[in-house]
């Protein structure tokens, strides 16, 4: 027996996928990653990757699970290989986000493979992503920048009334140096 709650990573629109991951959530009250891709792949467009999302969550529906125990991954891919991958992981993210209001997660370093200074661009894509909606990204923990850049994502987004967090770890970093 698992305590909190479990989340099994991941199903896809795939219906092979579906049809044994979702089951298995429902019987385990665990929550379930849905990946932005189905039996043709990953989709270079965002309209069709939302289209896999809504598919996931009409069949994790229809299981009986409920809403925020279904988290979205629009998919963040390597602009080194394909241009426009951050872009449409974006915007399918704030499809996702605007049109069913759902949980998001999302690998922000796959977005970096390959290019040097991964930091920063995980960094900026971070707040850009938790700008769309991501509200659970998975994050190197230690990377450099990382909390300052969830906690000024948060203030901009106006998540932080009166940057009562945002100065509390200014004020923290002071006292540390």
């Amino acid at each position: 027996m698992c305590e909190g709650k479990p989340v099994i990573n991941s199903t896809t629109g795939e219906e092979a996928s579906l049809s044994v991951i979702l089951p298995l959530a429902k019987e385990y009250g665990a929550a379930v990653i849905g990946l932005c891709q189905d039996e043709k792949g990953i989709a270079q467009d965002a309209e069709q990757r939302f289209g896999v999302a809504q598919k996931i969550v009409n069949r994790a529906k229809s299981y009986g699970i409920e809403e925020n125990d279904i988290l979205i991954d629009p998919l963040a891919l390597a602009v080194a290989a394909e241009t426009r991958a951050g872009l449409v992981c974006l915007v399918t993210a704030q499809l996702i986000s605007e049109r069913l209001g759902l949980n998001m997660t999302t690998g922000t370093s796959n977005l970096s493979f390959g290019l040097p200074n991964r930091y920063l661009l995980n960094n900026s894509f971070l707040a850009m992503a938790i700008w769309c909606g991501v509200n659970a990204p998975i994050v190197n923990p230690g990377s450099k920048g990382l909390v300052e850049t969830v906690l000024t994502a948060d203030l901009i987004k106006g998540r932080d009334e009166y940057a009562v967090r945002y100065l509390g770890h200014y004020r923290k970093s002071l006292q540390q140096s």
